[in-house]
């Protein structure tokens, strides 16, 4: 597994993450319209299944203030060393790096003590019904971090804790998470799609 999951980085200023920096849509990309941004209102986030962060990322290039929680021990260290790269390398990265706050633990135990508006919640998806392949970067962070066997219920938790909305990244095709009311409303992506649950 060592080997598998070595070349796994967090790069938050090159490659496609840097791109969508530099030219992505602003808040009329989806998964800002799924959080609640509007021209006059950025919303207090926190990113319940942080991963490599990129989410989070693009949250607080917008002008949010983002909690990421990361339970894997590894994923977290490959996230501090990718947030203190893009810190140090100062601009418009480290001005969003430093809206986020990375913290250990897993998220079940924490959301109940932090007073969130919004949470995010991106689990390891459900197999695809199709034979096509899943990026190699998922399939290294899907070794590291496995199945998420309790995502209901870290979507129950999410959802007694928010006080605006929860919103659920989920495959564009996927049905709903078993056990879900159905969603206030979906906002779709190409290959993604935000499940939106208001609670306040």
């Amino acid at each position: 597994m060592k080997n598998e999951t070595a070349d796994l980085i967090c790069d938050f200023t090159g490659g496609a993450v840097g791109h969508r920096l530099r030219a992505g849509g602003g808040r009329g990309q989806a998964l800002p319209r799924a959080a609640g941004f509007t021209k006059g209102r950025t919303p207090q986030m926190v990113d319940a299944t942080a991963g490599l962060g990129r989410d989070a990322f693009l949250l607080a290039s917008l002008g949010a203030e983002v909690t990421l929680i990361e339970r894997s021990a590894q994923v977290h260290a490959l996230l501090e060393d990718g947030m203190a790269r893009a810190r140090d390398a100062d601009g418009d990265a480290a001005i969003a790096i430093s809206r986020m706050t990375l913290i250990l633990g897993d998220a079940k135990t924490l959301l109940p003590e932090i007073a969130a508006e919004v949470v995010l919640v991106d689990p390891m998806h459900p197999p695809r019904g199709n034979s096509a392949l899943v990026k190699k970067e998922m399939r290294q962070l899907r070794d590291v971090v496995g199945a998420d066997e309790d995502a209901l219920e870290l979507m129950q938790i999410a959802l007694a804790t928010a006080s605006k909305r929860v919103v659920l990244k989920w495959p564009l095709r996927a049905a709903l998470m078993p056990g879900l009311a159905p969603p206030s409303h979906q906002i779709r992506g190409k290959s993604t799609r935000y499940d939106v649950f208001m609670t306040g």
